[in-house]
C-alpha cells in the first residue's frame, strides 16, 4: 500500500533516515515504515516542507525536470532588498552548479510587507540591529543544489534563513518543525498534478 506523509523538517536535520556524520536525521523526529523515504531533499540548514512516501512513481514524476513543479520558499536575507535585486531574481541569475556556470530559470520573487508567521528557529539567526533582515517569497520551477541560497547571494543578499513553504499546491499549513501529517493518494495527486481520482484513499 502506498503511504504519503507531509512533514516539517526542522533546522539542522539531514533529509534522510540513515545515520550520517553524527548529525540529526529524519529518524530523530519521524517514525514511518522502513520503505518510506523523502521525495527530494532540503539542505541540513534549511527547514520546511518535505513529502515522504513509498510511491516510486511519484518520486519520478515530482523530481523529473520535465514536470517543472512549483516550489515556494520563504527566505530571510541579510540587508535591505532593492527592486533591482528582485528583478534580477525574476529574470534569472548566474550561479555555479557542479562547478559549472548556470543561469537560473525565471522565478517569481516578492518582498513580504512584514515578517511572515513562521515558527521560531533554535538557534535563531544572528541579529544585527543596524542591518535589516527582510523576508522574500520566491517561487521556482527547478531545484538545483542550494539554488535559493546561491540566487540570493548572486543578487547581493545572503540567505539567513530558508523555509520551503509549498510544493505544487501542497503547503506546510500549520505544521510545526517536527510535525507530520498523513495524507491520501487522492490529495497528493490533486495538489501536485491536478488529477482527480475516483475512490482512491
Amino acid at each position: 500500500m502506498n503511504l504519503y506523509f507531509l512533514i516539517h523538517k526542522p533546522y539542522q536535520a539531514l533529509s534522510q533516515f540513515s545515520p550520517s556524520e553524527q548529525k540529526k536525521t529524519l529518524a530523530d523526529f519521524f517514525d514511518v515504515p522502513r520503505d518510506v523515504y523523502p521525495v527530494g531533499r532540503l539542505d541540513y540548514d534549511s527547514e520546511g516542507l518535505l513529502l515522504l512516501t513509498n510511491d516510486k512513481d511519484l518520486n519520478h514524476r515530482l523530481l523529473h525536470p520535465l514536470f517543472a513543479h512549483e516550489r515556494e520558499y520563504w527566505v530571510q536575507v541579510d540587508g535591505a532588498v532593492t527592486e533591482d535585486a528582485l528583478m534580477s531574481l525574476r529574470q534569472g541569475v548566474g550561479i555555479s552548479v557542479d562547478g559549472k556556470p548556470y543561469r537560473t530559470k525565471p522565478a517569481r520573487a516578492f518582498l513580504f510587507d512584514g515578517e511572515p508567521e513562521v515558527s521560531e528557529r533554535n538557534p535563531p539567526i544572528r541579529f544585527r540591529k543596524e542591518i535589516p533582515a527582510p523576508w522574500i517569497r520566491m517561487i521556482l520551477t527547478e531545484g538545483k543544489n542550494r539554488q535559493v541560497r546561491k540566487m540570493t547571494a548572486a543578487a547581493g543578499f545572503p540567505t539567513l534563513r530558508l523555509i520551503r513553504y509549498r510544493i505544487g499546491q501542497l503547503d506546510i499549513g500549520s505544521l510545526q518543525p517536527g510535525d507530520m501529517s498523513a495524507i491520501s493518494r487522492n490529495t497528493v495527486h490533486q495538489k501536485l498534478f491536478n488529477v482527480h481520482g475516483s475512490n482512491q484513499k
